[in-house]
């Protein structure tokens, strides 16, 4: 089986995780009207940083030792981002009692805390994390987002592990 190149492979992931920031902001953000949660966001910068690694590798399109360093470097962004989406999907499968408490707004948030502080809350979740604000075939958003770093990591596998 002949595999696209290096470059064609990290250029589609690249566009696809563009895809799914803008689709994530102008169709359930602007269009829908869902306000994405802290660990929602947190999602996004990782999608973004999946796709801004795969861009400067299609970009440099390095030999095959760069091409790995990439391809490591994809698979443990995603894998993080997919740590995000479990905890967001734990969140969701908790009975409402145990759900904790729902915080204060993102845009407040950064206006009210140092950047750390901020960013230490945005990777905690909250009450908010647990809603279910939408659903495709049964499965909620951070599911399909799941999906989505499953097949970036995938990927960054196939480019890590073959030859030259």
């Amino acid at each position: 089986m002949v595999l696209p190149s290096y470059r064609l492979i990290n250029l589609a992931q690249a566009v696809a995780g563009a895809a799914l920031i803008v689709i994530a902001i102008v169709y359930f953000q602007n269009y829908l009207g869902l306000e994405p949660c802290y660990l929602c966001i947190t999602q996004r910068v990782f999608v973004i940083a999946v796709a801004v690694i795969c861009a400067i590798a299609a970009l440099h399109n390095p030999g095959q030792k760069g091409q790995r360093t990439y391809a490591g470097l994809s698979i443990g962004t995603a894998a993080l981002g997919g740590y995000f989406s479990g905890k967001q999907l734990w969140l969701q499968s908790l009975p409402e009692d145990q759900v904790p408490a729902c915080g204060i707004p993102v845009d407040y948030l950064f206006d009210s805390f140092s950047a750390s502080e901020a960013i230490s809350m945005l990777l905690r979740g909250d009450g908010n994390c647990a809603e279910v604000q939408w659903q495709l075939l049964g499965l909620s958003m951070p599911a399909w987002v799941m999906l989505a770093f499953v097949g970036f990591a995938a990927a960054g596998l196939v480019q890590f592990l073959r030859k030259a």
